[in-house]
């Protein structure tokens, strides 16, 4: 597995980089040796942030974590990152990219409780609602009138279905679809 560490508003040392390199070494065991993971960390105000993402097919495995200390967000990252292979185990195994990029030999069928995992996630609510066109501006206001964290709308001048977010920042996010 190879690694590509880069650095957002801050130096890479050599130690840092080793420290990264080491920890996210331990996950090479479900990784293919041509697979490619890329790790950013960053520092804004007083947050240490890791961000690592794993791209393979048409699925990528992302972990993202904030604290005071970089060292701890960089444990913080591998561990959710291990956690996060061994919940999709079963789904990615079942859609093929298993074979392709990811390996699973010797990792047991556990759920985050560290029970069997009899049954996989399943959606159990549906929902249905009339969507009317507004701005971005207009959907943000909604989103959070009514007290969520995203919102479907259609947006009035192209007439196209976009999505609002609020991200961990505090700022906004617009998912423009492409066809």
């Amino acid at each position: 597995m190879k690694i590509i560490i880069s650095g957002k508003n801050m130096e890479i040392t050599n130690a840092l980089k080793n420290i990264v390199e080491k920890k996210l070494q331990k996950l090479d065991r479900y990784f293919n040796p041509e697979l490619v993971m890329h790790a950013t960390l960053s520092v804004t105000k007083n947050r240490q942030i890791m961000e690592v993402t794993v791209p393979f097919g048409d699925v990528y495995l992302r972990a993202e974590e904030a604290t005071d200390d970089m060292y701890a967000s960089i444990d913080a990252v591998v561990d959710k990152m291990e956690r996060q292979i061994r919940k999709q185990k079963t789904k990615l195994e079942r859609r093929n990219y298993g074979g392709d990029s990811v390996r699973f030999l010797n990792l047991p069928s556990m759920n985050d409780e560290g029970r069997d995992e009899e049954e996989e996630a399943q959606i159990v609510k549906t929902k249905r609602f009339a969507i009317k066109p507004m701005s971005a501006e207009e959907a943000v206001l909604q989103m959070e009138l009514l007290g969520h964290n995203f919102f479907v709308f259609q947006e009035a001048e192209s007439s196209d279905v976009n999505v609002v977010y609020k991200r961990k920042d505090g700022n906004y996010g617009l998912i423009e679809p492409e066809f």
